[in-house]
């Protein structure tokens, strides 16, 4: 589903006279339906990075990232136009990032049946399934209509997959989802993916969790090693910090 070939990135700090700054280089690897590649390494090493190349948070310095849609065409997601990675945002492709970012005022419930309601489901089942999957990760509903400022860390991390996992995505990006949970809300995490994954969702996550990493990864690739481990094709060749 994702070929990933010779992916390199580098920051240009224009604040400081243009000094260049090195992300990571040369990378390459294919991810499959149905599987999870997971990304390790010391942190500072590029993985976040690596993860905002393929959703295109940032543009990527050199090489492709070939992306096989849903109608079957293939995409290269660094150089596609912004207006196309954005429907693809919207259709196909989710993202859970290390924080949580979200408009003020809005509440649980409204941030999980937006994106279900914008693809055509009718708003009380989408408050149907969106109460389903609060129930399962423990966000009990006293919490339904409140605003998320107001959550703790793991509370948040919590809405934050559910958001990314509720449209249930053909691919999606993954950047230490569990790091802020506790051994039981875990769990519950844990096996929403799995369940998604066995439905045929392909996945690529950043994990220092050895639980998460071991309970949810097929593959791995070790940045710092700079070899790819669990039999997948290719190899991340040159890594800097």
């Amino acid at each position: 589903m994702l070929s990933v070939e010779k992916l390199s990135k580098e920051f240009i700090i224009h604040t400081r006279r243009g000094i260049r700054i090195p992300g990571f280089a040369n990378v390459s690897f294919e991810v499959t339906a149905g599987s999870l590649l997971a990304v390790t390494g010391p942190s500072g090493i590029g993985k976040s990075s690596l993860l905002k190349c393929i959703y295109r948070t940032y543009l990527p310095t050199e090489g492709r990232i070939l992306y096989e849609a849903q109608n079957g065409e293939t995409v290269d997601l660094a150089a596609a136009g912004d207006w196309e990675v954005l429907a693809l945002r919207r259709s196909e492709i989710g993202y859970v990032s290390q924080f949580f970012h979200v408009m003020p005022r809005v509440s649980m419930m409204d941030i999980l049946t937006e994106p279900l309601t914008a693809r055509g489901l009718e708003k009380e089942e989408a408050r149907e399934r969106a109460a389903r999957m609060l129930s399962r990760a423990g966000l009990g509903q006293t919490l339904w209509e409140m605003y998320p400022a107001t959550f703790s860390g793991g509370e948040k991390q919590r809405l934050n997959i559910l958001r990314a996992i509720i449209t249930k995505p053909r691919f999606l990006l993954l950047d230490e989802p569990t790091a802020s949970l506790d051994s039981g809300y875990k769990s519950r995490i844990m096996d929403m993916i799995l369940e998604l994954k066995g439905e045929g969702t392909a996945m690529i996550g950043v994990f220092h969790d050895r639980d998460a990493l071991a309970v949810l990864s097929d593959a791995r690739y070790d940045f710092e090693g700079q070899q790819p481990l669990g039999g997948v094709t290719g190899a991340l060749g040159e890594c800097i910090r």
